[in-house]
């Protein structure tokens, strides 16, 4: 097997203005910088195996969902080195990236090109992203008459409507009502049964994290903490961060 994702040494600091908040200016007063620096991940290393599906586990805060966009090139690391070898589809902000004058329609192909299909290719797949959202002659109407679920419908669609060699997903199943949301499930596992899909999942559900993975990576303030079999991983960050019943 081949690694499809590797992560050598992440690090990533946030500039936060000591404007923003008032507390941050009295205790920043008597310095002469202008931003306080965070940091966020320290020293992240990790590989993911071509057909490994992993979650990664922890608390808010805790880095998860920096690394997903580091790696989908949303953001930017400060430190290390990010290697993927494959074709991403990314489930992350679903209600982004849309044209708000433009029709539903015509997102699929402005997301589409964006994702760097053909419009012959976005052709073809155009009347399966339209049958899963399943939003009627809402479609046809601009994106901005619709509501917050709508567009995250039509984003869900889109994105895994690209057959993908990588799938990366930031708790991207609050979408639509339950109904959808099993739909969803569904055809993220229709996805993923395919071998050489790779899966990068983060979730607070460990039921889900079950259901589709069998590696978990725990987080804890921006480091690994923990990598191993899913039951593991879960059982791990449950006795080792208190408080953590049925969610993750």
């Amino acid at each position: 097997m081949s690694h499809v994702i590797e992560v050598k040494h992440l690090d990533k600091v946030y500039k936060i203005d000591k404007r923003e908040k008032f507390l941050t200016i009295i205790k920043q007063m008597f310095t002469n910088d202008k931003y306080i620096k965070k940091k966020v991940l320290s020293d992240i290393n990790f590989d993911i195996e071509e057909g490994e599906r992993v979650a990664l586990l922890g608390k808010n805060g805790s880095g998860k969902s920096t690394i997903l966009k580091i790696i989908t090139g949303v953001s930017h690391q400060t430190e290390g080195e990010v290697i993927v070898n494959g074709k991403v589809n990314a489930l992350l902000e679903l209600n982004s990236g849309f044209e708000m004058d433009f029709t539903g329609r015509e997102n699929i192909y402005l997301k589409g090109t964006l994702m760097g299909l053909s419009k012959e290719e976005i052709k073809k797949i155009e009347k399966k992203v339209i049958d899963f959202a399943d939003i009627g002659e809402y479609i046809d109407y601009p994106i901005r008459k619709y509501s917050t679920g709508m567009r995250a419908r039509l984003g869900f669609s889109i994105a895994i409507s690209i057959d993908p060699e990588i799938l990366i997903i930031d708790e991207a199943l609050s979408v639509g009502d339950e109904e959808f949301k099993n739909k969803c499930l569904k055809k993220i596992e229709e996805i993923t049964s395919k071998k050489k899909v790779t899966m990068l999942l983060v979730t607070h559900s460990s039921e889900m994290a079950r259901q589709f993975c069998s590696r978990g990576i725990v987080l804890e303030n921006g480091k690994i903490i923990y990598d191993g079999a899913i039951d593991d991983s879960v059982e791990f960050y449950r006795k080792t961060l208190k408080g953590v019943k049925d969610k993750i």
